[in-house]
């Protein structure tokens, strides 16, 4: 009776905890705190729905271990004149089914969700709009719009002022048209970089002599950040670009401003700088 009352005096505490902190949960607690909005592009409402669903997960398995920890703590402390050690307990089949199964079921399920969702973040979008060439370099980024045969190279981010803060002029812009069916073909001219518009909440590594790719849709207008997610030497936190998902106009016109330029054609893989790839002599012109 007397245990009763103390579970319910533990349990009590750790309900009204959770509850207020569920039930005052802004926008962005709900999204887990990821750097977008629902519907930025097509797969991002999928990615939200497992990072939360994880946590949810998680916070409940949590509270339950600390509810037992708290509980056993108070329960079985000593008591005033008790000496010794307490009646002491040992294979207790069910409850070493229980720890083991659950965490079993737990990372299973992990595991199961997240390839769901991976495979279907990775298929192949049939009859891409547009297709985008994207080459990493150090320390800075070239796009080239396949589908309009046209191309950008831009430079790393140039720093001004005794801060040295960002020029934000200065940074290579990738152009999107929203509501289009994007693939984007991801390659390096050099080492390793990783391709990573923050917003969409995916990126990709850019491996020498690999192409990757990615499928997905932009939804939104807007103007959004990304960076390459790895370290690739001395500027690698200057190797930022920015990405804007503009109308089919406003793309349409941003080509023939490019094409204006005389950027037509594409800059390929002549411009690499690593002349040891797989399938190449590693011999230079000059050799």
């Amino acid at each position: 009776m007397r245990s009763n009352r103390r579970l319910r005096l533990t349990a009590i505490p750790l309900a009204l905890v959770t509850t207020v902190a569920l039930a005052g949960c802004t926008t962005q607690m709900q999204l887990g705190w990821l750097p977008t909005e629902p519907g930025t592009t097509n797969q991002v409402d999928r990615v939200i729905g497992l990072w939360v669903t994880s946590w949810i997960v998680l916070l409940v398995v949590g509270v339950i271990t600390w509810g037992l920890i708290i509980w056993a703590a108070i329960v079985y402390r000593r008591r005033r004149g008790q000496t010794g050690l307490p009646a002491q307990l040992r294979y207790n089949m069910p409850i070493e089914v229980f720890y083991t199964i659950v965490p079993l079921i737990l990372v299973l399920g992990f595991f199961a969700f997240t390839a769901r969702d991976q495979a279907e973040i990775e298929a192949p979008l049939a009859e891409p709009d547009t297709v985008i060439e994207v080459y990493g370099k150090r320390w800075a980024w070239d796009f080239n719009y396949i589908t309009d045969d046209v191309y950008y190279a831009g430079i790393q981010a140039q720093e001004t002022g005794p801060n040295n803060t960002i020029d934000p002029e200065s940074l290579p812009t990738l152009y999107l048209p929203v509501g289009q069916k994007v693939e984007i073909r991801i390659e390096s001219r050099d080492v390793i970089h990783s391709f990573w518009i923050i917003d969409f909440l995916y990126k990709k590594d850019m491996i020498p002599g690999k192409t990757n790719y990615w499928y997905f849709i932009p939804e939104k207008e807007g103007s959004y950040t990304g960076k390459c997610a790895e370290l690739c030497g001395e500027y690698h936190s200057l190797m930022l670009f920015n990405v804007e998902v503009v109308s089919q106009a406003e793309y349409d016109e941003y080509i023939e401003s490019l094409r204006a330029e005389g950027n037509v054609g594409r800059l390929g893989p002549e411009f690499n700088t690593n002349t040891n790839l797989p399938g190449t002599t590693g011999a230079t012109e000059e050799e």
